[in-house]
């Protein structure tokens, strides 16, 4: 799966890729929040390995794509989801010096086109600490709707932490869509 928005390419991980990722994935600003931390290099180098094993999405697995400028092929972020039942539940993360400026907003925008309209999913979800202001946003940017909001339903990173899921169906997006003008899907 590779897409290309106005700014961005989203295609596989590689290997020359280890460092960018784990200098965000490992920063305790972006990290926060994120279930996966890499604590050392070789692991962002075996996820990256790992990934490249898949050809494509497959059911209750996560696939995970890089997210890179398109002008230069930087890698800023990466984006993945997990397939089950015609949903998929998605996440994304960017490097602090790539944030607050539309980049996720535009990966996700053309995910969702593809995953609506390629692979024929029903809905897409996330799941999110209400604490990260940012991707709550950045959610109902998207035109996602809050679902449920769990309280100290998870254990993560050693405390209870609540868990606010959004949502969004295939017939949503075309309304959701719109909202997002500016962003510009080439295929």
């Amino acid at each position: 799966m590779e897409l290309a928005t106005a700014r961005l390419r989203l295609d596989a991980l590689r290997a020359g890729d280890a460092e960018a990722l784990f200098g965000y994935r490992a920063d305790p600003g972006v990290c926060r929040y994120q279930g996966w931390r890499p604590a050392a290099l070789a692991d962002a180098e075996r996820f990256i390995e790992d990934q490249s094993a898949l050809a494509a999405p497959a059911q209750g697995r996560w696939f995970q794509r890089a997210i890179r400028r398109r002008d230069d092929g930087v890698l800023i972020g990466d984006v993945g989801f997990c397939l089950a039942d015609a949903q998929a539940e998605f996440g994304i993360t960017l490097a602090p010096a790539a944030q607050g400026k539309g980049y996720a907003r535009e990966a996700l925008h053309a995910l969702f086109d593809w995953l609506f309209g390629e692979l024929r999913v029903h809905r897409v979800h996330a799941s999110v600490d209400p604490r990260n202001a940012p991707s709550m946003a950045l959610l109902q940017a998207m035109g996602m709707r809050k679902e449920a909001h769990y309280r100290e339903s998870l254990l993560f990173h050693g405390e209870w932490v609540d868990d606010v899921v959004f949502g969004l169906l295939v017939r949503e997006w075309p309304d959701a869509a719109g909202k997002g003008a500016g962003i510009a899907a080439l295929r």
